[in-house]
Protein backbone atom coordinates (compact mmCIF):
# COMPACT_ATOMS: atom_id res chain seq x y z
CA UNK A 1 0.00 0.00 0.00
CA UNK A 2 1.32 3.62 -0.45
CA UNK A 3 2.90 5.40 1.61
CA UNK A 4 2.15 8.87 0.97
CA UNK A 5 -0.83 10.51 -1.44
CA UNK A 6 2.18 11.07 -3.78
CA UNK A 7 2.02 7.61 -4.98
CA UNK A 8 -1.55 7.72 -6.34
CA UNK A 9 -0.18 10.05 -8.81
CA UNK A 10 3.20 8.81 -9.23
CA UNK A 11 1.25 5.32 -9.93
CA UNK A 12 -1.40 6.52 -12.16
CA UNK A 13 1.24 8.31 -14.47
CA UNK A 14 3.37 5.60 -14.53
CA UNK A 15 0.60 3.12 -15.32
CA UNK A 16 -1.98 5.00 -17.18
CA UNK A 17 0.55 8.32 -18.69
CA UNK A 18 -2.32 8.63 -21.67
CA UNK A 19 -5.62 8.18 -19.69
CA UNK A 20 -7.26 11.29 -19.41
CA UNK A 21 -6.30 12.50 -15.68
CA UNK A 22 -9.06 15.77 -15.90
CA UNK A 23 -11.38 17.78 -18.26
CA UNK A 24 -13.45 20.30 -17.72
CA UNK A 25 -15.51 21.63 -20.61
CA UNK A 26 -13.23 21.30 -23.28
CA UNK A 27 -10.18 20.82 -21.67
CA UNK A 28 -8.11 17.44 -21.09
CA UNK A 29 -5.51 16.51 -19.64
CA UNK A 30 -3.57 12.93 -19.05
CA UNK A 31 -2.03 11.96 -16.16
CA UNK A 32 1.64 12.63 -17.44
CA UNK A 33 0.53 16.24 -18.08
CA UNK A 34 -1.23 16.31 -14.35
CA UNK A 35 2.01 15.05 -13.08
CA UNK A 36 4.49 17.46 -14.61
CA UNK A 37 1.95 20.52 -14.11
CA UNK A 38 1.84 19.54 -10.78
CA UNK A 39 5.94 19.19 -10.20
CA UNK A 40 6.19 22.39 -12.10
CA UNK A 41 4.12 24.19 -9.29
CA UNK A 42 5.82 21.95 -6.64
CA UNK A 43 9.29 23.06 -7.75
CA UNK A 44 8.10 26.78 -7.37
CA UNK A 45 6.37 25.90 -3.75
CA UNK A 46 9.44 24.41 -1.88
CA UNK A 47 11.72 27.65 -2.37
CA UNK A 48 8.52 29.25 -0.03
CA UNK A 49 7.40 26.49 2.39
CA UNK A 50 8.77 23.53 4.19
CA UNK A 51 7.36 20.45 4.40
CA UNK A 52 3.51 20.18 6.16
CA UNK A 53 3.43 24.01 5.82
CA UNK A 54 -0.38 25.10 4.60
CA UNK A 55 -0.74 26.28 1.38
CA UNK A 56 -4.27 28.18 0.58
CA UNK A 57 -6.02 27.70 -3.17
CA UNK A 58 -8.33 30.04 -3.64
CA UNK A 59 -9.67 29.06 -7.06
CA UNK A 60 -12.78 27.41 -8.07
CA UNK A 61 -12.45 24.03 -9.04
CA UNK A 62 -11.14 23.50 -12.29
CA UNK A 63 -8.18 21.27 -14.08
CA UNK A 64 -6.21 24.58 -13.07
CA UNK A 65 -7.20 24.13 -9.15
CA UNK A 66 -6.05 20.53 -9.79
CA UNK A 67 -3.03 21.56 -10.77
CA UNK A 68 -2.56 23.84 -7.66
CA UNK A 69 -3.70 21.22 -5.39
CA UNK A 70 -1.69 18.36 -6.59
CA UNK A 71 1.73 20.40 -7.06
CA UNK A 72 0.86 21.44 -3.01
CA UNK A 73 0.85 17.22 -2.33
CA UNK A 74 3.89 16.92 -4.43
CA UNK A 75 5.83 19.55 -2.43
CA UNK A 76 5.20 18.05 0.89
CA UNK A 77 2.42 20.72 1.80
CA UNK A 78 -0.89 20.50 2.93
CA UNK A 79 -3.61 22.59 1.03
CA UNK A 80 -6.74 24.13 2.10
CA UNK A 81 -9.35 24.60 -0.41
CA UNK A 82 -10.90 28.07 0.26
CA UNK A 83 -15.07 28.99 -1.72
CA UNK A 84 -14.17 32.78 -3.42
CA UNK A 85 -17.64 33.19 -2.88
CA UNK A 86 -17.58 32.63 1.00
CA UNK A 87 -18.43 35.41 2.92
CA UNK A 88 -15.60 37.89 3.37
CA UNK A 89 -15.38 37.17 7.70
CA UNK A 90 -14.93 33.59 6.83
CA UNK A 91 -12.25 34.13 4.28
CA UNK A 92 -11.06 35.64 6.92
CA UNK A 93 -11.10 33.42 9.65
CA UNK A 94 -9.65 30.99 7.47
CA UNK A 95 -6.30 33.21 6.75
CA UNK A 96 -6.22 33.93 10.44
CA UNK A 97 -6.28 30.46 11.22
CA UNK A 98 -3.87 28.73 9.01
CA UNK A 99 -1.65 31.79 9.00
CA UNK A 100 0.01 30.31 5.53
CA UNK A 101 3.21 31.65 3.88
CA UNK A 102 1.71 31.59 0.62
CA UNK A 103 -1.61 31.41 -1.25
CA UNK A 104 -2.48 30.16 -5.09
CA UNK A 105 -4.97 31.74 -6.92
CA UNK A 106 -6.23 34.04 -10.01
CA UNK A 107 -4.38 37.77 -9.68
CA UNK A 108 -7.38 39.64 -9.87
CA UNK A 109 -8.15 38.39 -6.49
CA UNK A 110 -4.95 39.99 -4.71
CA UNK A 111 -5.97 43.04 -3.57
CA UNK A 112 -9.15 41.79 -1.86
CA UNK A 113 -7.22 38.85 -0.61
CA UNK A 114 -4.22 41.64 1.17
CA UNK A 115 -7.81 43.52 2.41
CA UNK A 116 -8.63 40.57 4.11
CA UNK A 117 -5.20 40.18 6.12
CA UNK A 118 -3.44 37.66 3.88
CA UNK A 119 0.32 39.08 4.45
CA UNK A 120 2.52 35.75 2.17
CA UNK A 121 3.20 35.49 -0.62
CA UNK A 122 0.40 35.50 -3.28
CA UNK A 123 1.41 33.40 -6.16
CA UNK A 124 -0.56 34.03 -9.47
CA UNK A 125 -2.05 30.08 -10.59
CA UNK A 126 -1.71 30.89 -14.05
CA UNK A 127 1.54 31.76 -13.73
CA UNK A 128 3.19 28.65 -12.44
CA UNK A 129 1.62 26.44 -14.86
CA UNK A 130 4.83 27.30 -17.16
CA UNK A 131 7.25 26.33 -14.28
CA UNK A 132 10.14 24.45 -15.26
CA UNK A 133 11.49 21.68 -13.30
CA UNK A 134 15.19 20.94 -12.73
CA UNK A 135 17.10 18.22 -11.82
CA UNK A 136 18.66 19.98 -8.62
CA UNK A 137 14.20 20.33 -7.84
CA UNK A 138 13.65 16.88 -9.24
CA UNK A 139 16.03 15.73 -6.24
CA UNK A 140 14.68 17.74 -3.99
CA UNK A 141 10.93 16.83 -4.23
CA UNK A 142 12.23 13.26 -4.24
CA UNK A 143 14.15 13.86 -0.90
CA UNK A 144 10.83 15.45 0.19
CA UNK A 145 8.35 12.08 -0.64
CA UNK A 146 10.98 10.04 0.93
CA UNK A 147 10.95 11.90 4.27
CA UNK A 148 6.81 12.28 4.39
CA UNK A 149 5.07 9.83 7.44
CA UNK A 150 1.97 8.86 6.27
CA UNK A 151 0.87 10.51 9.33
CA UNK A 152 1.42 14.00 8.21
CA UNK A 153 -1.28 16.15 7.15
CA UNK A 154 -2.36 16.14 3.70
CA UNK A 155 -5.52 18.93 3.57
CA UNK A 156 -7.27 21.13 6.65
CA UNK A 157 -10.74 21.28 5.44
CA UNK A 158 -12.92 23.79 7.03
CA UNK A 159 -16.21 23.13 8.76
CA UNK A 160 -18.68 25.72 11.01
CA UNK A 161 -17.79 25.33 14.49
CA UNK A 162 -20.35 25.20 17.22
CA UNK A 163 -19.11 28.58 18.06
CA UNK A 164 -20.14 29.96 14.88
CA UNK A 165 -16.21 30.01 13.83
CA UNK A 166 -15.13 27.90 10.74
CA UNK A 167 -12.70 25.04 12.10
CA UNK A 168 -9.96 23.44 10.18
CA UNK A 169 -9.91 19.64 10.44
CA UNK A 170 -6.61 17.84 9.55
CA UNK A 171 -6.59 14.87 7.77
CA UNK A 172 -3.24 13.12 7.51
CA UNK A 173 -1.99 10.87 4.44
CA UNK A 174 -2.33 7.87 5.73
CA UNK A 175 -6.21 8.85 6.17
CA UNK A 176 -6.94 9.00 2.78
CA UNK A 177 -4.82 6.16 1.33
CA UNK A 178 -6.83 3.72 4.02
CA UNK A 179 -9.83 5.30 2.96
CA UNK A 180 -9.95 5.44 -0.66
CA UNK A 181 -7.75 2.34 -1.35
CA UNK A 182 -10.71 0.51 0.56
CA UNK A 183 -13.64 2.85 -0.97
CA UNK A 184 -12.61 2.01 -4.77
CA UNK A 185 -12.07 -1.64 -4.04
CA UNK A 186 -15.57 -2.07 -2.56
CA UNK A 187 -17.02 0.17 -5.47
CA UNK A 188 -15.00 -1.46 -8.18
CA UNK A 189 -14.05 1.84 -9.51
CA UNK A 190 -11.41 0.81 -12.25
CA UNK A 191 -9.25 3.11 -14.43
CA UNK A 192 -11.87 3.09 -17.46
CA UNK A 193 -14.59 4.71 -15.07
CA UNK A 194 -15.52 8.57 -15.18
CA UNK A 195 -15.75 9.73 -12.13
CA UNK A 196 -18.59 13.14 -12.40
CA UNK A 197 -17.52 15.81 -9.66
CA UNK A 198 -20.32 17.42 -8.47
CA UNK A 199 -18.99 18.45 -4.97
CA UNK A 200 -17.60 21.99 -4.76
CA UNK A 201 -13.75 21.14 -3.34
CA UNK A 202 -14.15 22.50 0.35
CA UNK A 203 -16.70 20.03 1.08
CA UNK A 204 -14.83 16.45 1.51
CA UNK A 205 -17.24 14.68 -1.03
CA UNK A 206 -14.80 15.68 -3.32
CA UNK A 207 -11.85 14.17 -1.67
CA UNK A 208 -13.65 10.75 -2.90
CA UNK A 209 -13.71 11.54 -6.23
CA UNK A 210 -10.27 13.19 -6.47
CA UNK A 211 -8.58 10.30 -4.93
CA UNK A 212 -10.19 7.62 -6.59
CA UNK A 213 -9.61 8.79 -10.10
CA UNK A 214 -5.77 9.21 -9.53
CA UNK A 215 -5.51 5.94 -7.22
CA UNK A 216 -6.90 3.80 -10.10
CA UNK A 217 -5.87 5.89 -12.84
CA UNK A 218 -9.98 6.72 -13.90
CA UNK A 219 -11.01 10.26 -15.57
CA UNK A 220 -11.98 12.93 -13.18
CA UNK A 221 -14.55 15.23 -15.62
CA UNK A 222 -15.43 18.18 -13.58
CA UNK A 223 -19.03 19.10 -14.01
CA UNK A 224 -19.82 23.13 -13.80
CA UNK A 225 -21.67 24.04 -10.68
CA UNK A 226 -24.35 25.84 -12.94
CA UNK A 227 -25.24 22.97 -14.81
CA UNK A 228 -27.01 21.48 -11.74
CA UNK A 229 -29.83 24.49 -12.20
CA UNK A 230 -30.78 23.13 -15.77
CA UNK A 231 -31.06 19.49 -15.16
CA UNK A 232 -31.17 18.74 -19.57
CA UNK A 233 -27.84 20.58 -19.59
CA UNK A 234 -26.64 18.12 -16.80
CA UNK A 235 -27.82 15.13 -18.36
CA UNK A 236 -26.02 15.89 -22.11
CA UNK A 237 -23.51 16.74 -20.38
CA UNK A 238 -23.14 13.26 -18.48
CA UNK A 239 -24.30 11.44 -22.14
CA UNK A 240 -21.56 13.20 -23.92
CA UNK A 241 -19.15 12.57 -21.16
CA UNK A 242 -19.63 8.88 -21.27
CA UNK A 243 -19.61 9.29 -16.92
CA UNK A 244 -19.68 5.74 -15.65
CA UNK A 245 -19.34 6.73 -11.64
CA UNK A 246 -21.68 9.72 -9.36
CA UNK A 247 -20.68 10.14 -6.07
CA UNK A 248 -22.91 13.08 -5.09
CA UNK A 249 -24.90 14.52 -2.10
CA UNK A 250 -28.86 13.22 -1.65
CA UNK A 251 -29.62 16.95 -3.12
CA UNK A 252 -27.72 16.61 -6.17
CA UNK A 253 -29.07 13.61 -6.74
CA UNK A 254 -32.90 14.92 -6.00
CA UNK A 255 -32.19 17.55 -8.40
CA UNK A 256 -32.06 15.17 -11.21
CA UNK A 257 -35.28 12.74 -9.92
CA UNK A 258 -37.59 15.18 -8.72
CA UNK A 259 -37.56 17.29 -12.28
CA UNK A 260 -38.20 14.51 -13.87
CA UNK A 261 -35.11 14.42 -15.96
CA UNK A 262 -35.19 10.61 -17.06
CA UNK A 263 -37.91 11.49 -19.17
CA UNK A 264 -35.74 13.24 -21.26
CA UNK A 265 -32.96 11.12 -21.56
CA UNK A 266 -31.00 8.85 -19.17
CA UNK A 267 -27.10 8.76 -19.89
CA UNK A 268 -26.40 5.38 -20.60
CA UNK A 269 -23.02 4.93 -18.98
CA UNK A 270 -23.89 5.30 -15.37
CA UNK A 271 -23.31 2.67 -13.30
CA UNK A 272 -22.60 3.87 -9.80
CA UNK A 273 -24.41 5.50 -7.83
CA UNK A 274 -23.00 6.60 -4.49
CA UNK A 275 -24.50 9.08 -2.19
CA UNK A 276 -24.31 11.02 1.30
CA UNK A 277 -24.76 14.31 3.14
CA UNK A 278 -28.47 13.92 3.90
CA UNK A 279 -31.04 11.11 4.14
CA UNK A 280 -32.16 10.11 0.62
CA UNK A 281 -36.29 10.50 0.24
CA UNK A 282 -37.15 6.75 -0.25
CA UNK A 283 -39.58 8.31 -3.22
CA UNK A 284 -36.52 9.63 -5.25
CA UNK A 285 -34.23 6.85 -4.87
CA UNK A 286 -37.09 4.51 -6.49
CA UNK A 287 -36.69 6.88 -9.38
CA UNK A 288 -33.31 6.41 -9.71
CA UNK A 289 -33.06 2.87 -9.13
CA UNK A 290 -36.08 2.53 -12.05
CA UNK A 291 -33.59 3.94 -14.16
CA UNK A 292 -30.65 2.25 -13.54
CA UNK A 293 -31.92 -1.37 -12.09
CA UNK A 294 -28.13 -3.07 -12.78
CA UNK A 295 -26.63 0.18 -11.01
CA UNK A 296 -24.45 -0.36 -7.83
CA UNK A 297 -26.49 2.26 -5.71
CA UNK A 298 -24.70 2.70 -2.35
CA UNK A 299 -25.67 4.77 0.95
CA UNK A 300 -22.32 6.00 2.64
CA UNK A 301 -22.14 8.06 6.11
CA UNK A 302 -19.05 10.17 8.00
CA UNK A 303 -18.31 13.48 8.74
CA UNK A 304 -15.34 15.20 7.78
CA UNK A 305 -13.71 14.74 11.04
CA UNK A 306 -13.02 10.86 10.17
CA UNK A 307 -12.06 10.87 6.17
CA UNK A 308 -15.30 11.68 4.31
CA UNK A 309 -17.19 7.78 5.46
CA UNK A 310 -17.01 5.43 8.03
CA UNK A 311 -19.78 3.19 6.67
CA UNK A 312 -21.45 1.86 3.81
CA UNK A 313 -24.19 0.26 2.81
CA UNK A 314 -25.24 -1.08 -0.40
CA UNK A 315 -28.80 -1.18 -1.83
CA UNK A 316 -30.00 -4.84 -2.70
CA UNK A 317 -33.52 -4.35 -1.84
CA UNK A 318 -36.28 -2.82 -2.50
CA UNK A 319 -37.62 -0.04 0.13
CA UNK A 320 -40.63 1.46 0.43
CA UNK A 321 -41.66 3.47 3.65
CA UNK A 322 -38.22 2.53 5.97
CA UNK A 323 -35.12 4.71 5.73
CA UNK A 324 -32.17 3.50 4.06
CA UNK A 325 -29.81 2.22 6.72
CA UNK A 326 -26.38 3.63 6.92
CA UNK A 327 -24.94 0.16 7.00
CA UNK A 328 -21.44 -1.34 8.33
CA UNK A 329 -17.82 -0.14 8.69
CA UNK A 330 -15.75 0.26 5.98
CA UNK A 331 -12.35 -1.77 6.69
CA UNK A 332 -10.17 -0.96 9.17
CA UNK A 333 -12.38 1.28 11.17
CA UNK A 334 -14.25 1.00 14.14
CA UNK A 335 -17.72 2.42 14.84
CA UNK A 336 -19.78 2.17 17.46
CA UNK A 337 -22.77 3.79 19.19
CA UNK A 338 -22.40 5.04 23.12
CA UNK A 339 -25.59 5.49 24.98
CA UNK A 340 -25.99 8.92 27.60
CA UNK A 341 -24.27 6.79 30.02
CA UNK A 342 -21.19 5.97 27.81
CA UNK A 343 -22.03 2.58 27.42
CA UNK A 344 -21.71 -0.23 24.59
CA UNK A 345 -24.84 0.03 22.35
CA UNK A 346 -24.87 -3.77 21.13
CA UNK A 347 -26.45 -4.69 17.82
CA UNK A 348 -28.60 -7.07 19.55
CA UNK A 349 -29.98 -3.91 21.52
CA UNK A 350 -32.49 -3.18 18.23
CA UNK A 351 -34.00 0.84 17.71
CA UNK A 352 -32.07 1.78 21.25
CA UNK A 353 -30.70 4.94 20.09
CA UNK A 354 -26.91 5.84 20.81
CA UNK A 355 -24.26 8.14 19.44
CA UNK A 356 -22.14 7.13 16.68
CA UNK A 357 -18.48 6.84 18.15
CA UNK A 358 -15.60 6.48 15.35
CA UNK A 359 -11.52 5.02 15.92
CA UNK A 360 -9.20 4.16 13.29
CA UNK A 361 -6.49 5.10 10.91
CA UNK A 362 -8.79 7.64 9.42
CA UNK A 363 -10.03 9.76 12.18
CA UNK A 364 -8.35 13.25 11.57
CA UNK A 365 -5.57 14.83 13.42
CA UNK A 366 -7.51 17.63 15.09
CA UNK A 367 -8.32 21.08 14.05
CA UNK A 368 -5.81 23.39 13.03
CA UNK A 369 -4.68 25.71 15.84
CA UNK A 370 -7.64 24.73 18.06
CA UNK A 371 -6.37 22.71 21.14
CA UNK A 372 -9.52 23.15 22.58
CA UNK A 373 -12.07 22.14 20.31
CA UNK A 374 -9.71 18.92 19.05
CA UNK A 375 -9.65 18.13 23.59
CA UNK A 376 -13.05 18.72 22.93
CA UNK A 377 -13.85 16.45 20.11
CA UNK A 378 -11.16 13.79 19.80
CA UNK A 379 -11.14 11.98 22.94
CA UNK A 380 -10.11 8.73 24.85
CA UNK A 381 -12.62 5.69 24.01
CA UNK A 382 -14.54 5.39 27.42
CA UNK A 383 -14.96 1.92 26.65
CA UNK A 384 -10.50 1.30 26.96
CA UNK A 385 -9.11 1.40 30.20
CA UNK A 386 -5.93 0.21 28.58
CA UNK A 387 -4.20 2.34 26.27
CA UNK A 388 -4.69 5.46 24.26
CA UNK A 389 -7.21 5.02 21.30
CA UNK A 390 -8.44 7.93 20.17
CA UNK A 391 -12.18 8.44 18.77
CA UNK A 392 -14.22 10.93 17.52
CA UNK A 393 -17.67 11.07 18.81
CA UNK A 394 -19.88 12.58 16.01
CA UNK A 395 -23.00 14.22 17.81
CA UNK A 396 -25.13 11.95 14.98
CA UNK A 397 -27.69 9.09 16.96
CA UNK A 398 -28.27 6.25 15.36
CA UNK A 399 -29.93 2.42 16.06
CA UNK A 400 -29.43 -1.11 14.77
CA UNK A 401 -32.07 -2.47 12.86
CA UNK A 402 -33.58 -5.91 13.09
CA UNK A 403 -30.66 -7.08 10.60
CA UNK A 404 -27.99 -5.60 12.63
CA UNK A 405 -27.29 -2.95 10.32
CA UNK A 406 -26.66 1.06 11.58
CA UNK A 407 -29.70 3.69 10.53
CA UNK A 408 -29.26 7.31 11.76
CA UNK A 409 -31.61 8.95 13.78
CA UNK A 410 -30.65 12.43 14.22
CA UNK A 411 -28.16 15.08 15.51
CA UNK A 412 -27.32 15.22 19.44
CA UNK A 413 -27.34 18.86 18.68
CA UNK A 414 -28.67 21.46 16.22
CA UNK A 415 -26.35 20.95 14.03
CA UNK A 416 -28.06 19.43 10.76
CA UNK A 417 -27.16 18.33 7.07
CA UNK A 418 -28.72 20.23 4.48
CA UNK A 419 -27.98 20.69 1.25
CA UNK A 420 -24.66 18.39 1.54
CA UNK A 421 -23.59 20.63 3.83
CA UNK A 422 -22.72 20.60 7.94
CA UNK A 423 -24.70 23.25 9.35
CA UNK A 424 -24.46 24.78 12.93
CA UNK A 425 -28.22 26.44 13.41
CA UNK A 426 -27.13 28.33 16.30
CA UNK A 427 -24.72 29.99 13.83
CA UNK A 428 -27.07 31.36 11.55
CA UNK A 429 -29.12 32.41 15.00
CA UNK A 430 -26.25 34.54 16.17
CA UNK A 431 -26.35 36.01 12.39
CA UNK A 432 -30.12 36.72 12.90
CA UNK A 433 -29.50 38.13 16.34
CA UNK A 434 -27.10 40.30 15.18
CA UNK A 435 -28.76 42.01 12.38
CA UNK A 436 -30.29 45.24 12.43
CA UNK A 437 -33.79 45.35 14.07
CA UNK A 438 -34.07 41.85 15.58
CA UNK A 439 -34.51 41.09 19.29
CA UNK A 440 -34.67 37.51 19.08
CA UNK A 441 -34.22 34.87 16.90
CA UNK A 442 -34.45 31.10 16.36
CA UNK A 443 -33.22 28.51 13.73
CA UNK A 444 -35.57 25.33 12.94
CA UNK A 445 -35.00 22.48 10.56
CA UNK A 446 -38.28 20.86 9.40
CA UNK A 447 -36.50 18.42 7.74
CA UNK A 448 -36.25 20.14 4.23
CA UNK A 449 -35.94 23.59 4.98
CA UNK A 450 -34.25 26.11 7.49
CA UNK A 451 -36.83 28.19 8.87
CA UNK A 452 -35.70 31.68 10.94
CA UNK A 453 -38.34 32.81 13.56
CA UNK A 454 -37.45 36.38 14.99
CA UNK A 455 -38.79 38.89 17.14
CA UNK A 456 -38.78 42.43 15.98
CA UNK A 457 -39.55 45.45 13.53
CA UNK A 458 -37.12 44.16 10.67
CA UNK A 459 -38.49 43.48 7.23
CA UNK A 460 -37.87 40.32 5.82
CA UNK A 461 -35.89 41.49 3.05
CA UNK A 462 -33.59 43.44 5.19
CA UNK A 463 -32.95 40.72 7.34
CA UNK A 464 -32.50 37.94 4.23
CA UNK A 465 -29.95 40.78 3.00
CA UNK A 466 -27.62 41.07 5.96
CA UNK A 467 -27.99 37.80 6.41
CA UNK A 468 -26.23 37.29 2.84
CA UNK A 469 -23.55 39.15 3.66
CA UNK A 470 -21.87 36.87 6.67
CA UNK A 471 -23.28 33.66 5.61
CA UNK A 472 -22.67 31.30 2.56
CA UNK A 473 -26.05 30.72 0.47
CA UNK A 474 -26.43 26.90 1.58
CA UNK A 475 -26.99 28.84 5.07
CA UNK A 476 -29.04 31.58 4.54
CA UNK A 477 -33.30 30.25 5.75
CA UNK A 478 -35.26 29.37 3.06
CA UNK A 479 -37.93 30.82 5.21
CA UNK A 480 -38.20 33.93 7.62
CA UNK A 481 -40.63 33.81 9.97
CA UNK A 482 -42.23 37.07 12.14
CA UNK A 483 -43.65 35.78 15.62
CA UNK A 484 -44.69 38.12 18.02
CA UNK A 485 -43.19 36.59 20.85
CA UNK A 486 -40.89 32.83 21.51
CA UNK A 487 -42.64 29.90 23.17
CA UNK A 488 -40.61 28.64 25.74
CA UNK A 489 -40.72 25.05 27.36
CA UNK A 490 -40.72 24.52 31.35
CA UNK A 491 -37.03 24.32 31.31
CA UNK A 492 -36.83 28.23 30.03
CA UNK A 493 -35.61 27.32 26.18
CA UNK A 494 -37.47 28.40 23.33
CA UNK A 495 -39.38 25.68 21.70
CA UNK A 496 -38.31 25.29 18.74
CA UNK A 497 -41.35 22.12 17.88
CA UNK A 498 -43.63 24.71 19.08
CA UNK A 499 -42.62 27.02 16.84
CA UNK A 500 -43.02 24.59 13.46
CA UNK A 501 -46.36 23.30 14.51
CA UNK A 502 -47.52 27.02 14.94
CA UNK A 503 -46.82 27.23 11.27
CA UNK A 504 -47.86 24.33 10.44
CA UNK A 505 -51.33 25.43 11.96
CA UNK A 506 -50.08 28.82 9.96
CA UNK A 507 -50.03 26.83 6.70
CA UNK A 508 -52.75 24.67 6.84
CA UNK A 509 -53.55 20.75 5.44
CA UNK A 510 -51.03 19.80 3.10
CA UNK A 511 -52.31 19.20 0.21
CA UNK A 512 -49.77 16.34 -1.04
Amino acid sequence: MEKNAIEFLENAAAKFPNNVACAHGKAAYTYSELQSKAKGIASQLIKICSPSDPVLLFMEKSCEALFGLWGVVCAGCCYAVVDTALPAHRIRTIISTLDAKCIITKANHAPMLRSLGFAGQILDADSMLGGAVSSDDEHRLEEIKESICDVDPLYVMFTSGSAGTPKGVVVSHRAVIDFISHFTQLFDIQADDVVGNQAPWDFDVSVKDIYSAARTGAALEIIPKKKFSFPKELIDLLEEKKVTTLIWAVSALCIMSSRNAFEYKKPAAINKVIFSGEVMPIKQFRIWREAYPDAVFANVYGPTEITCNCLYYIVEKNFTGEALPIGKPFPNRRVFLLDEEGSLVEKTDADKIGEICVSGSSVGLGYYNNKAATDANFKQNPLNKRFAERIYCTGDLAYYNQDGMMCFYSRKDFQIKHMGHRIELEEIERNADAASGIVRACCAYDGKNIICFYEGGTGKKELARELRQKLPQYMIPAMLEQVETMPVTKNGKIDRKKLLDNLSKKRGPSRA
